[in-house]
């Protein structure tokens, strides 16, 4: 029998499952640069460069390891321009008897693929992803077995079982989550080290070119790309990561300073999220360090709630909740994506910086794309579907298993409730507080009302003016609508004045 083994751009781990048990004498290896995948958004170029230079590494090194491998470049003739036009091909070509395949990372590419058995008529096994630590079955499980699906008591649940940072059956440190010490601004005069960067070589060089002459229109900056694009290159931003950024993670993992878009954060989402790297790995090396006394314990605790906590998570989310998920519109924002998310064109600093960043790494860490970039999307009422798109189009990362909870629960509120307990909605003070940004600002972060006013002030509280059938019986938010409901009439015209005229220029396509 012969098999043909499709890995897809986000499956380059030799772990795969669907690598595993391979015949290498007749077996066959497909990888495709289609159309399809890399133009039904318009993802980032650097995002394209990444993947299409990993994946071209990845089959390089598969070939070293025997296997008969079929890699279909972007511009090759034959190429179908779409994943199952390019297997539906290699399979006649072959003569394949049998299609392996591994659960994809995108609800819209499963039902394509639960479609290929009935058009090829061979068999096409669809396997589990197991480099996850917590399979589909085992987070629907958890969550049938609860009213709210909080990600903290997941997270505990999955500390015990793999035995990440536990003293016997109890945390390290008698706690669980030591958040509470990880809201620290950088101080002055402290500098984060450089991200670890690495020179394109022959490979990537090419895909470079190709990328500047078929994704010109693409959002994003191209120049200065230095991504690592093999498994042993994203070994060493792991490693890289732990002897010189991990000690401070913790610390300043809320911080955010003009002209410094990588602070201490590792950078490895990247790795994880294409296969590279593995989350048991990347977890265990954090924790030796930790065991070593190489990293305090709040620093080494927070890394790993992100890698076993939220990644683990807001995958079993995405994948219990589809097809419906991607429609949730809780809070019925309709209004559109603003102009400045592409050119960065707005006299508010902190979204300059952010969106400019952005367009330069194809990257921005997590309280920049959370209280910011979506702390805006969600304070202005922006439709989900277009800050989704966003965020699948602009970050390296961004896959949609990973972006839609992560958008829609965490950032938008747009599913009620299920994901977070409350909006993650803040005024310019959390900004002035965790970042520099204000400094350089147009507008006054201490104005609350008027033309130079800072424009997340009054927006704060007309987000929670207009949505208080929604959200005021809201436990969490008691404190700010028993604050909204003392401010005089005045106060609240002031605050539903300036936001309309803000909307108006917005719809206008006025810089504000």
């Amino acid at each position: 029998m012969t098999i043909l083994r499709l890995i897809l751009a986000d499956q380059l781990s030799h772990s795969l499952a669907s690598l595993q048990d391979c015949d290498l004498d007749n077996d066959w290896v497909l990888i495709a640069e289609v159309r399809e995948e890399a133009s039904y958004v318009k993802h980032h170029k650097k995002k394209i460069a990444f993947l299409f230079s990993a994946m071209r590494h990845f089959a390089e090194e598969l070939k070293s390891q025997g296997h008969n491998l079929h890699y279909t470049l972007y511009n090759d003739e034959d190429n179908q321009g779409s994943l199952f036009g390019e297997v539906e091909r290699v399979c006649k070509q072959k003569n394949i008897d049998k299609v392996v395949l591994t659960y994809p990372g995108e609800y819209r590419v499963l039902t394509d693929m639960q479609s290929w058995q009935k058009k090829l008529k061979i068999p096409v096994e669809i396997r589990q992803d197991d480099r996850f630590l917590s399979s589909l079955d085992e987070f629907s499980t958890w969550a049938n077995e609860r009213k709210q699906l909080r990600m903290e008591f997941f997270y505990r649940e999955m500390r015990k079982k793999w035995h990440f940072l536990m003293d016997g059956d109890k945390p390290v440190g008698d706690k669980w989550n030591f958040d509470s010490s990880n809201r620290k601004a950088l101080p002055k005069g402290m500098s984060p080290p450089q991200p670890s960067k690495f020179e394109p070589d022959a490979i990537t060089q090419d895909v470079l070119a190709l990328v500047a002459e078929n994704f010109s229109e693409h959002f994003g900056e191209l120049e200065n790309f230095h991504f690592a694009a093999t498994r042993d290159q994203a070994l060493v931003v792991l490693n890289e990561f732990v002897a010189q950024r991990l000690i401070h993670f913790g610390d300043y993992q809320d911080a955010m300073v003009q002209g410094e878009p990588w602070m201490y954060h590792s950078h490895i989402g990247f790795y994880l999220n294409c296969g590279l790297l593995t989350p048991k790995e990347v977890i265990e090396q954090a924790e030796n360090a930790y065991r070593n006394g190489d990293a305090p314990l709040n620093a080494v605790e927070g890394f790993i709630r992100q890698v076993l906590g939220w990644r683990e998570y807001v995958r079993g989310l995405y994948w219990l909740k589809m097809p419906d998920y991607k429609s949730e519109n809780f809070l019925e924002a309709t209004r559109s994506l603003p102009k400045f998310y592409w050119d960065a064109n707005t006299k508010m600093n902190c979204l300059h910086q952010c969106v400019k960043e952005t367009s330069e790494n194809a990257y921005a860490h997590h309280i920049q794309r959370l209280m910011v970039l979506g702390n805006f999307a969600l304070l202005a009422g922006l439709h989900p579907d277009e800050v989704n798109e966003w965020f699948l189009i602009v970050y390296a990362d961004a896959y949609e298993w990973v972006e839609l909870p992560n958008v829609s629960g965490m950032i938008l509120f747009a599913d009620g409730g299920l994901l977070a307990s409350k909006p993650y909605a803040a005024s310019g003070s959390y900004i002035n507080k965790m970042s520099n940004y204000c400094k350089g600002c147009h507008y006054k972060v201490k104005e609350k009302n008027g033309p130079q006013a800072c424009p997340f002030n009054y927006l704060y509280w007309d987000f929670l003016d207009r949505n208080q059938e929604k959200l005021g019986k809201n436990p969490r938010l008691g404190m700010p609508y028993r604050t909204l409901s003392k401010m005089s009439d005045e106060k609240r015209q002031a605050i539903q004045s300036d936001g309309q005229i803000f909307f108006k220029a917005l719809e206008n396509n006025e810089e504000v």
